[in-house]
C-alpha cells in the first residue's frame, strides 16, 4: 500500500510559487528531511499537468555517469560520435521540460556546471533540484524545507504506526496520543526518524518506544533547519534503529549498502550470503528489513533510502568487509552478463534485454570495481555487455567502459578479441565508420591468424559480421556479401548453431536485399524469422522482419510490409531499442502511404521523426530504405496537400494521436 503523504502545504505552495517565477529552484534540507518525497508529490499530485524529467542521482558515486544518467531519463539514447553533454544540449535545445535533479549534494560543483550548460542551450527548460546544499546557479531559488511541525510530525508517526501495528487503537485515546506527541519531540519532526520509529511498534509499545527514545536522544530545542543538531538526531535515530535490530539483521544492511539500484531477494542472497549470513538467513533478514523500513519493497524490488544507505555503508567499513562485498558484487553482476550473454540466442533473451536494463547502475558499479582492481575481468564483462547495452541506445558507456578496459594493464594471454569486436559494434553504430571499418579489418586477420589456442570459429563468423555491416552502411553491398558468403560457405553450419553465425547470417541476408537478389534475400529471411519465432529469439527476428518489410515496400506489397513493420516494431519495444523502433516507423510509414492512407504515414512519419532525434541522427537505416522514405512523403503530400500534411506530421511528433 502506497504510504500517505502527510502535511508540507505552506512548503508546497512556497515551492509552487518558485517554480513559476524561477528556471533554476533547489530545495534543500537535511538527509532524511523529505526533499525528494516533497519535490515528486508536488509533480505528480499538486500540479500533475506539468511535465517532468525525474534523474535520481544519489547512487552514482562520482560524476563520470552525471551527463548519460540524464540523457538516459530524458530518452536520448544518441548513437554519434559528439561529446555526451553536447549531444544533451542539442537534444533540449527546442524542448522546455522540467528537469528534476534529484539528491545533487555529493555532486554539486558538476551539477552546477551541468545546469548552466543546459540552461543556455535551452531557453524552455527548467531545473528543480533537491540537495542538501544549494547548487550556486546564477539566478538559483532555494527553498528550505524544515522538519515537520508538530501536529504534521504527529499526524505522520500515527499514520505510519497504524501501517506497522494493527493492534494500536483506532480511536487514539488521549494517553496514546501524549505518549506519540512526547516520541514526535524527540525524533524533531524529521519524517525518516519518524518512519524508522514507527515500524519498530511491531515490536515495542509507544510506552516502550518513548522510553527508550529518551535514553538514546536528547530533547533539541532550536527550531533552526540547518541546525547540525537535527543531523545528530537523524543519525541517532538511525543508529538506535540499527541497535535495535538482530545481528544478522544489521550484518545484512551493512551488506546491501554495496547495491547502487534496486535488487531483488536472488541478488541478495548472491552477494550478501556466506557462512556467517547463510542464504536462508538472508531471506529473513530481508524480511524483517522491510518490515522495519529499513528496506522498501515493490513488488519483487527493494531498495534502500541514501541516508540509511550510507549508515550501512559506514558500518561495512567498520567490519572491513567493505572490500570483500564488493567483491562479491562484482562477481555477481559478471556472472549475470555472462548468462545474459550465454542466453542470447534463447527464449530468454528479452528477459535478459529487460534484467540488464534494470540492473544497469549495479553493472556500471561492477565494472569500476573490477577496472580497479581485477582489468582482465572488467574486460570480459564490457566485452559481453556492450552488445546489449549498443541494442539499447548505451552506446557512449559502452564505448567508455570497453576503451578503458582495453588501455588497462593485464595479464600477458588475456583474450582481446571479444572486447575488440564489441567496440568495432559500438562505434559503427556511432556512425564512425572509418575507424569500425579499420577494426573489423583487424579482427578478420586476428581470426584467420592459426596459433593462439582459441576457437577460431566464431571470431571468424562474428568478423565477418563486423566487417559485412561495416561495408553495407559504406554502400558496399557486393563487397559484404562476399565476405560473409565466404565464411558461412568455409564454415558449414545451420543460422541457429551459434550467436555469431546468425549473426552472419542476417548480415548476409542484408546484402542479398542490397545487391537486388531479392528473391534469395526474401527466402533467407523467411528462413531466419521462422526459426527466431520457434526459438523466441527477437533481435534477429526484428531484422528479418525489416528485410522482409524492406523487400515487400520494394516490389509494391504495402500490406505485407506493414505486417512486418508492426512485427519489427513489437519486438524493439521488447529489447527497449530506440534506434530500431525508428527503423520500424520509417517502414510502417511507407506501407500506409503505399496503400493509400496519408494521415497514418504523416503521423507515422512524425513520430519516427521525434525517435531519430532521441537518437542523435538524421534518418539512417540500409542505404536502399532512403528512397522509400522520399517517395512515402512524395505520395502522402500529394494526396493530402502541404498544410494537412505537416498537420497529421506534427500529431505523430507530439504523440497527440492514437
Amino acid at each position: 500500500m502506497a504510504a500517505v503523504f502527510v502535511g508540507r502545504g505552506r512548503e508546497l505552495a512556497a515551492l509552487r510559487t518558485a517554480l513559476a517565477g524561477s528556471r533554476v529552484v533547489t530545495v534543500v534540507g537535511p538527509g532524511g528531511v523529505g526533499k525528494s518525497r516533497s519535490a515528486r508529490h508536488l509533480l505528480e499530485q499538486a500540479d500533475p499537468g506539468r511535465a517532468f524529467v525525474w534523474v535520481e542521482l544519489s547512487r552514482l558515486p562520482d560524476a563520470s555517469g552525471l551527463v548519460d544518467a540524464v540523457a538516459a531519463a530524458c530518452g536520448l539514447a544518441d548513437h554519434t560520435s559528439r561529446e555526451p553533454t553536447e549531444a544533451l544540449c542539442a537534444w533540449l535545445a527546442h524542448r522546455g521540460p522540467l528537469l528534476v535533479l534529484d539528491s545533487c549534494e555529493h555532486l554539486v560543483p558538476e551539477v552546477r556546471a551541468l545546469a548552466a550548460q543546459l540552461l543556455t542551450a535551452s531557453p524552455g527548460l527548467s531545473v528543480l533540484a533537491t540537495s542538501r546544499e544549494p547548487l550556486g546557479v546564477p539566478g538559483e531559488h532555494v527553498v528550505e524545507l524544515p522538519p515537520l511541525r508538530s501536529e504534521e510530525a504527529l499526524e505522520l508517526f500515527l499514520s505510519r504506526a497504524a501501517v506497522a501495528a494493527a493492534w494500536l487503537p483506532r480511536n487514539r485515546p488521549p494517553a496514546l496520543l501524549e505518549v506519540a506527541r512526547d516520541i514526535c519531540r524527540h525524533l524533531q519532526g524529521i519524517p525518516l526518524t519518524l518512519e524508522l520509529a514507527a515500524a519498530q511498534l511491531t515490536l515495542h509499545a509507544p510506552q516502550d518506544l518513548a522510553a527508550r527514545l529518551r535514553r538514546h536522544i536528547d530533547p533539541l530545542a532550536s527550531d533552526t533547519p540547518r541546525d547540525p543538531r537535527r543531523h545528530q538526531s537523524l543519525r541517532t535515530t538511525i543508529g538506535w534503529s540499527h541497535e535495535l535490530c538482530e545481528p544478522a539483521e544489521r550484518l545484512l544492511w551493512a551488506r546491501l549498502s554495496v547495491f547502487a539500484g534496486p535488487f531483488d531477494e536472488a541478488d541478495a542472497r548472491a552477494v550478501c550470503s556466506d557462512e556467517a549470513l547463510p542464504a536462508a538467513g538472508v531471506t529473513a533478514a530481508l524480511d524483517a528489513l522491510v518490515a522495519k523500513s529499513v528496506v522498501r519493497k515493490a513488488g519483487q524490488e527493494h531498495t534502500v533510502l541514501d541516508t540509511v544507505r550510507e549508515y550501512g555503508g559506514m558500518w561495512l567499513g567498520r567490519l572491513g568487509q567493505r572490500d570483500g562485498i564488493r567483491r562479491r558484487h562484482a562477481a555477481h553482476f559478471h556472472h549475470l552478463v555472462r548468462q545474459a550473454d550465454q542466453g542470447w540466442l534463447s527464449s530468454d533473451q528479452g528477459s535478459w534485454y529487460q534484467r540488464l536494463r534494470a540492473r544497469h547502475r549495479d553493472l556500471c558499479a561492477a565494472l569500476d570495481f573490477q577496472l580497479r582492481t581485477e582489468p582482465a575481468q572488467a574486460l570480459d564483462m564490457a566485452a559481453r555487455v556492450a552488445f546489449f547495452w549498443s541494442c539499447c541506445g548505451r552506446l557512449h558507456e559502452a564505448q567508455t567502459y570497453l576503451q578503458r578496459a582495453l588501455n588497462s594493464p593485464r595479464p600477458d594471454g588475456t583474450d582481446i578479441a571479444r572486447p575488440r569486436w564489441a567496440l568495432g559494434v559500438v562505434l559503427l553504430l556511432r556512425g564512425e565508420h572509418e575507424h569500425a571499418h579499420r577494426i573489423a579489418l583487424a579482427c578478420q586477420a586476428f581470426a584467420m591468424a592459426p596459433g593462439d589456442g582459441h576457437d577460431d570459429r566464431d571470431r571468424r563468423l562474428d568478423a565477418a559480421y563486423l566487417l559485412g555491416i561495416s561495408h553495407l552502411m559504406a554502400g558496399r553491398p557486393l563487397a559484404a556479401r562476399i565476405v560473409t558468403d565466404n565464411v558461412l560457405d568455409g564454415l558449414p553450419g545451420t543460422p541457429f548453431d551459434s550467436a555469431a553465425r546468425l549473426r552472419c547470417h542476417l548480415a548476409r541476408t542484408f546484402a542479398l536485399t542490397a545487391t537486388g537478389l531479392r528473391h534469395e534475400a526474401r527466402a533467407a529471411a523467411e528462413e531466419l524469422r521462422e526459426g527466431c519465432v520457434a526459438l523466441g529469439e527477437y533481435w534477429t527476428r526484428s531484422y528479418a522482419d525489416y528485410q522482409l518489410s524492406l523487400i515487400s515496400l520494394i516490389e509494391d506489397r504495402p500490406a505485407s510490409a506493414a505486417r512486418h513493420a508492426r512485427s519489427m516494431l513489437a519486438a524493439k519495444h521488447r529489447l527497449g531499442d530506440s534506434f530500431g523502433t525508428a527503423l520500424g516507423l520509417d517502414l510502417l510509414a511507407a506501407a500506409h502511404a503505399a496503400d493509400g492512407d496519408p494521415v497514418q504515414a504523416a503521423r507515422t512519419s512524425g513520430a519516427g521523426h521525434t525517435l531519430w532525434q532521441s537518437v542523435g541522427h538524421p534518418q539512417r537505416g540500409t542505404p536502399e530504405l532512403a528512397p522509400l522514405r522520399a517517395e512515402s512523403e512524395r505520395r502522402a503530400r500529394a494526396l493530402l496537400g502541404d498544410d494537412a500534411y505537416e498537420a497529421a506530421y506534427q500529431e505523430g511528433m507530439l504523440g497527440t494521436w492514437t
